[in-house]
């Protein structure tokens, strides 16, 4: 108990060590703004972890998300993708400001143009992708067309949601490891499976819940009361792996 009540207390100490977030703007890859959130890590950053949201959603989907994985050591990316809305109570800038309506592949050069300011602000960074729900299956397109910039994926609720492509051959062709995992329900764990089946070689997860919500709701505690906590250990335990920045000298 003195240990769980010790580890508890370490993480509230981390988050408040954890910088705010800085609102960002930057290119998409076909043109237009996209709109981000960034949480900095508060010291030398492990890795630079991108957040990308669900349907109907937008940032505002990893206010409780992002700050715990800047306290953790990452330097932190949520965006507004042109696929979204007014979930969480907040405005989806990047679609506000296209003015038109958007389908899941339509914001593909949204990821594409978030992976190039990350490499361009933080240099020689390994670079994480974070997809939920529709973004979960982009995120194996994005690192099958980067694979030497891509060093993990983890995707939270993935399936076959996008037109006149296959995830599943996507994510056949990816060089890194990936942390998969869905809600509850037997057809999103099923989903989730066929997309781990296919990636090569080890390291890779699929952790199945015991209690979840769809995307990466599953780690909000309001969204989530009852499961959020044992998604977060197995998350991190899956951080935990794989390789950090190195260090600079001079």
């Amino acid at each position: 108990m003195k240990r769980i009540i010790a580890a508890a207390l370490s993480m509230v100490f981390a988050l408040g060590a954890a910088q705010a977030a800085e609102p960002v703007s930057f290119p998409a890859g076909d043109g237009g703004s996209v709109y981000g959130d960034v949480t900095p890590a508060p010291g030398a950053a492990k890795a630079t972890i991108l957040l990308f949201h669900q349907a109907g959603s937008n940032r505002g989907e990893y206010t409780e998300i992002a700050p715990r994985l800047a306290a953790l050591g990452y330097n932190v990316l949520a965006i507004d993708q042109r696929a979204g809305g007014s979930m969480w109570g907040h405005t989806n800038q990047t679609a506000a400001a296209r003015g038109s309506a958007a389908g899941y592949l339509d914001a593909l050069p949204d990821l594409e143009g978030t992976l190039t300011y990350a490499t361009r602000t933080w240099p020689g960074a390994p670079v994480i992708l974070w997809g939920s729900s529709y973004s979960a299956s982009l995120v194996f397109l994005l690192a099958a067309r980067h694979p030497d910039v891509v060093t993990a994926v983890l995707s939270f609720s993935p399936g076959e949601y996008l037109p006149g492509v296959s995830v599943r051959d996507q994510a056949a062709k990816l060089r890194c490891p990936v942390f998969v995992t869905s809600a509850s329900s037997a057809d999103e764990v099923a989903a989730a499976q066929r997309l781990v089946d296919a990636v090569p070689g080890t390291g890779n997860v699929h952790f199945i819940a015991r209690h979840a919500t769809h995307g990466a709701s599953a780690l909000r505690t309001d969204a989530n009361p009852a499961g959020a906590a044992e998604i977060w250990t197995a998350v991190e335990a899956f951080l935990s792996r794989l390789p950090a920045a190195t260090p600079s000298r001079g």
